[in-house]
């Protein structure tokens, strides 16, 4: 019969139930672990073990340098044997203070952060936001590295800890820790005549603003397409801003598109996937990037593929929501 996998985290200790997972286990024990969607995807609950066996899987999509440092994401983490962690430490955390806040709709916050340590990242990666409670939520990076703040999109959620948090009750100079950077969607240079297509709704634009500006610096001399989608007119936020970059490069087009209503001069209406279809009909040798919504960047992903384009060439970041 197999033995019961113990679980130490400082003073604390937990016997995992048969199929729980190390998260569980220690948020069943009172003991506050940093997390968010649950699923393995965000980042946020990452530990580093100290002793003990930590299963491959717990590991996946991980820096090979996070993974040598004995890192894991507690919420896919089922070891076999006995493990003792800790918080993740300076090489994946660093501190940081909210150093401007304001609105760039009725429902997206613009927050900028200033780093007290080196944060190297690449434009469109995305991090989490950890507060002193322990609360923790992944956002994409919408800034270049080498501006003076690192900038995030934060959708208002009704009821939303963090967001709810940062829209009412945060102040400048707040501190927060900032874990990551994660995630393989961004800007590659060496294909700078490769034409590139980017597609996101809501705040999945964040990211996409980053690479577009990341691959105009970069020198790309290739077509660059951006696809907005909101509900409404009113959703489509850095509207000006995105056409002045458009007017400035003749290489790339901004196409904001809205599902409801009768849009508005240069506003396309209906469902993104269906315009992007109508404009670009045929994908072959162009590259990729989709970020939003889980359910609609996998139907983007499937569409980008069926209409020629590599699945090598299709980067996508899905924005899943937090567990309660």
């Amino acid at each position: 019969m197999p033995l019961t996998p113990v679980i130490r985290f400082g003073d604390a200790r937990c016997e995992l139930r048969e199929g729980e997972s190390v998260l569980d286990g220690l948020l069943r024990q009172g003991v506050p672990v940093a997390h968010a969607c649950r699923a393995g995807s965000c980042g946020s609950c990452m530990l580093r073990a100290v002793e003990g066996e930590i299963p491959a899987a717990a590991q996946a999509g991980l820096k090979d340098s996070w993974k040598a440092g004995g890192y894991f994401l507690a919420c896919i983490c089922r070891p076999e044997g006995p493990l003792t962690v800790a918080e993740a430490g300076s090489d994946a955390r660093v501190a940081a203070t909210i150093s401007s806040l304001g609105k760039l709709a009725a429902d997206v916050l613009r927050v900028g952060l200033t780093c007290t340590a080196q944060f190297p990242y690449r434009a469109g990666q995305y991090l989490t936001l950890i507060r002193d409670s322990g609360l923790a939520r992944s956002y994409s990076i919408a800034s270049l590295p080498e501006e003076a703040e690192l900038e995030l999109h934060v959708r208002l959620i009704p009821g939303g800890r963090m967001s709810g948090w940062l829209a009412h009750e945060a102040r400048l100079g707040d501190k927060v820790v900032l874990q990551g950077p994660s995630g393989e969607c961004f800007y590659v240079s060496g294909r700078e005549d490769q034409p590139v297509v980017l597609i996101g709704t809501g705040t999945g634009l964040a990211p996409l603003r980053g690479i577009v500006r990341d691959a105009l610096r970069a020198g790309h001399r290739g077509p660059l397409r951006l696809f907005h989608g909101a509900r409404t007119v009113d959703g489509l936020y850095l509207r000006e801003e995105l056409a002045a970059l458009a007017a400035a490069h003749a290489n790339f087009t901004y196409v904001p598109t809205v599902l409801d209503g009768d849009g508005a001069a240069g506003v396309d209406v209906g469902p993104i996937d269906r315009i992007v279809a109508g404009q670009l009909p045929g994908l072959g040798g162009w590259r990729g990037f989709v970020c939003g919504d889980p359910a609609l960047v996998q139907n983007l992903k499937r569409k980008l593929f069926l209409s020629g384009m590599a699945l090598n060439d299709i980067c996508a970041d899905a924005f899943l929501p937090a567990a309660l």
